[in-house]
């Protein structure tokens, strides 16, 4: 980190209240005029100005000549923008068997990416790679590795973000893993540890389908069923880090084990691993999910009757969200949403016949997430986190 870029990061993080409102205003919503900031924030416009002028001095917001008007006679719009190259920010996003990274600006535009494949999925040799996809992104970088301001890393399972601990992570088989301390210690930036789909419901709060937006839910459906939660303007962390957790809802066949131990879970019945076991038990062989795919599309009865299965309960977990916190829309993401055609009619169904009364009006989208999408969200993790 550069002198100048440690200036920044300095400013940012010793704003007052009304200086990080302001700045995170035009993060996510640049350009904008500062009326308008005053109004979303509920400043005055001196309160504004006052706020911007240092952002601007230290080449975080640009504030070019005022060139319009709001339509009342004198009152000149004056809009500012994000200097988007003003920092980098590097996002990781941790899978069991490798590594994905993105170096990004603050808008979260990614400049560049690295991957790299994990021999094993113990802490040291996760540790080993990320330092290998960090100095491969710095490398690529060139003259712009000096911008990097913070690491945000993410990771399945129950996150302390404010520990920087995995409290548990049932997909890479860790407990208590201080996987914050064991990196930072080794880069030499501010880490950030985020619960996987909590940094990506980020990304889409901030710079996303969630902008705008009062409150939205996503789900995710793939190895696991994840869920992150954005309601009255902030993303939902819980008490204790664990907040949304439809994967472990005890609503699928209590006989099912699911990999977190525990029995009945919706994962249990919905996660890729489920599908293909139950696809594999039906043909009394070894079935992985592409061949589950194609043999529910030829309309096979076991491979069928899984998906339908993994669809009501999903579609079921999902009207117990909305009946609690009555998101505006459910944004449905991960693996599986390619083949969102074989869950959507079940999941739908099940869904309007769970969702009480008002509820049901919650609308539910798709949207494909690349693994790049999930390093993106690790990234947004660590630009709030610098901000807040």
């Amino acid at each position: 980190m550069d002198h100048e870029t440690a200036a920044r990061t300095t400013l940012i993080r010793s704003a007052s209240d009304a200086g990080s409102k302001v700045f995170a205003t035009i993060l996510t919503q640049s350009p904008i005029s500062r009326i308008d900031i005053a109004r979303q924030t509920g400043l005055s416009q001196a309160a504004v100005t006052k706020a911007v002028a240092p952002l601007v001095a230290a080449g975080l917001v640009d504030a070019p000549p005022v060139s319009q008007r709001d339509g009342t006679p004198g009152r000149p719009v004056s809009p500012v923008s994000i200097v988007r190259g003003a920092m980098v920010m590097l996002g990781i996003k941790v899978n069991v068997d490798e590594v994905i990274a993105v170096a990004t600006d603050l808008s979260t535009r990614i400049l560049v990416g690295e991957r790299r494949t994990l021999t094993a999925s113990d802490p040291d040799t996760v540790v080993g790679a990320i330092l290998e996809v960090v100095a491969s992104l710095s490398d690529q970088l060139g003259d712009k590795a000096p911008s990097i301001a913070g690491v945000g890393v993410s990771v399945s399972g129950d996150v302390d973000t404010s520990a920087g601990i995995v409290r548990e992570s049932t997909l890479m088989g860790w407990t208590d893993v201080p996987l914050g301390d064991m990196l930072g210690e080794r880069l030499g930036w501010p880490v950030t540890l985020e619960n996987d789909v909590h940094a990506l419901t980020v990304g889409e709060h901030w710079f996303g389908m969630g902008l705008g937006t009062a409150s939205f839910a996503i789900v995710t459906i793939g190895r696991g069923i994840g869920s992150g939660l954005h309601l009255n303007g902030e993303v939902v962390t819980g008490a204790y880090g664990v907040a949304g957790e439809i994967g472990h809802l005890p609503l699928a066949n209590p006989e099912l084990v699911c990999p977190c131990g525990r029995r009945g879970c919706v994962e249990a019945a919905a996660s890729t691993g489920a599908i293909e076991s139950a696809v594999s038990r039906a043909h009394g062989r070894r079935i992985r999910i592409d061949e589950a795919v194609r043999l529910a599309h030829a309309g096979d009865p076991g491979a069928h009757a899984a998906f339908r299965e993994a669809a009501r309960i999903i579609g079921t977990a999902i009207a117990t969200l909305v009946n609690l916190t009555g998101p505006e829309v459910v944004i449905i993401g991960g693996e599986g949403v390619s083949d969102f055609d074989l869950f959507e009619e079940t999941l739908r169904d099940a869904f309007q016949a769970h969702a009480f009364g008002a509820a049901a009006r919650c609308r539910i989208v798709t949207r494909p997430h690349t693994f790049q999408d999930w390093a993106r969200g690790a990234a947004a993790a660590a630009i709030q986190s610098l901000v807040r």
